[in-house]
């Protein structure tokens, strides 16, 4: 195993703690159904795309390991990205809180079906790697960057997010809680934010992303944004 695959999985590993700690202390308990069940489509989705990039596309690996506040360059991605890290935070933990105090009933057939759609973001986030090698954790142009207009980046120009806004929406109910749905709205904006504020970096920056702009018309949901 090399630095890098290493370095993938300590991530990995350390996540895990870490999500299972947000999960199970709120909670109270460690039979918390549920959150084992997220954990496990969650983890299991990130194993096999650790999995496929080290053996497919190591410098995207590479890539997708630099994320968060600290990595991004400009000062408005620097805000999003502490909020939006605050708020997934709050997304495992409302759910947690709801579950311990009994706040909602969600019939186990609803957080199954949500578990579902959260793999299929993770799906689409599979495809989204396997088309473009410079999908990047943070906002960046690589040396030999390119526009990549083609798979699901011929549907819509942001396909990446359309797979995020799937499995955070389904993350609340998969967890068993309808109150963390709160904290999904609160999100949503600063993913949108994020969204718009990386196409005008894109259109500034990218040779030919003016013209992929005005060619696919849809940003994440065809027909509808």
């Amino acid at each position: 195993m090399n630095a890098l695959d290493r370095k993938a999985w300590l991530s990995i590993s350390v996540l895990a703690v870490a999500m299972g700690a947000l999960l199970f202390l709120p909670a109270g308990t460690i039979r918390y159904w549920p959150g084992w069940g997220y954990l496990a489509i969650f983890f299991g989705a990130s194993a096999l795309l650790t999995i496929y990039l080290s053996k497919k596309d190591p410098a995207l690996l590479k890539r997708r390991l630099t994320g968060g506040p600290n990595a991004e360059k400009e000062r408005t991605q620097k805000v999003i990205m502490f909020f939006l890290s605050v708020e997934f935070l709050a997304l495992l933990v409302v759910p947690a809180l709801d579950y311990r105090y009994s706040w909602s009933n969600v019939p186990a057939t609803v957080i199954i079906a949500s578990d579902m759609v959260a793999a299929v973001g993770f799906y689409i986030i599979y495809l989204v790697y396997k088309e473009n090698t410079f999908a990047s954790a943070r906002i960046e142009l690589a040396a030999d960057h390119i526009v990549i207009s083609t798979g699901p980046y011929a549907i819509v120009r942001h396909p990446m997010y359309a797979g995020a806004f799937l499995y955070t929406v389904a993350t609340p109910i998969a967890l068993g809680s309808y109150w963390g749905l709160l904290v999904v709205v609160a999100m949503l904006p600063f993913l949108i934010w994020r969204l718009l504020d990386e196409e005008r970096f894109l259109l500034k920056n990218l040779p030919g992303y003016t013209e992929y702009y005005s060619k696919t018309r849809w940003r994440v949901v065809p027909g509808v944004f």
